[in-house]
């Protein structure tokens, strides 16, 4: 099979950085992978009629399919209150903080978590998100005011004292 001139070089290049990008608006790296492949297949069907630096065109294909394809996937197990056995101590005390933020930053809407990690994971400047999500910049502003002040709020972060 023959494959657009340049794609290989590309994905070979800019899959780590691309596929970070999908593990932070998944949180799981097996998603991510996924979502990363979907995003490849459908520029490689785009790759003729991609001009410029086709990073912000693939991140964009990612986000899109993040918001909408993965928004109707079953997520896993339901939670019950009867659990299968008691809580023992945390071995894993040193990722609390981590772990919460991650969690809350789950918690957001997707449009505004694709914000914040464009913006402060993936450093994008607020033009660049704006081009990436197809909106304009003043959105892109209002999401991740919206997205910081809902942080700032969420009872989880707070005892930490993580965004204060």
């Amino acid at each position: 099979m023959i494959t657009p001139e340049g794609f290989e070089d590309f994905v070979v290049g800019r899959s780590p950085r691309l596929l970070r990008t999908a593990y932070l608006l998944t949180r799981d790296w097996a998603l991510a992978e996924d979502l990363l492949q979907t995003a490849l297949a459908r520029a490689w069907e785009a790759w003729s009629r991609i001009e410029g630096d086709p990073e912000p065109y693939v991140r964009r294909i990612i986000v899109n399919t993040y918001a909408s394809a993965w928004r109707r996937r079953w997520r896993g197990e339901l939670p019950t209150a009867d659990l299968p056995e008691p809580p023992g101590a945390d071995p894993n005390g040193d990722f609390d903080d981590r772990d919460s933020l991650w969690r809350a930053l789950g918690r957001l809407p997707r449009r505004q978590r694709a914000v914040l990690v464009l913006r402060y994971f993936e450093d994008l400047s607020e033009a660049e998100i704006a081009e990436a999500l197809g909106c304009s910049i003043g959105t892109v502003k209002s999401q991740a005011s919206r997205a910081v002040a809902k942080l700032r709020l969420d009872e989880t972060l707070a005892p930490e004292g993580l965004l204060r």
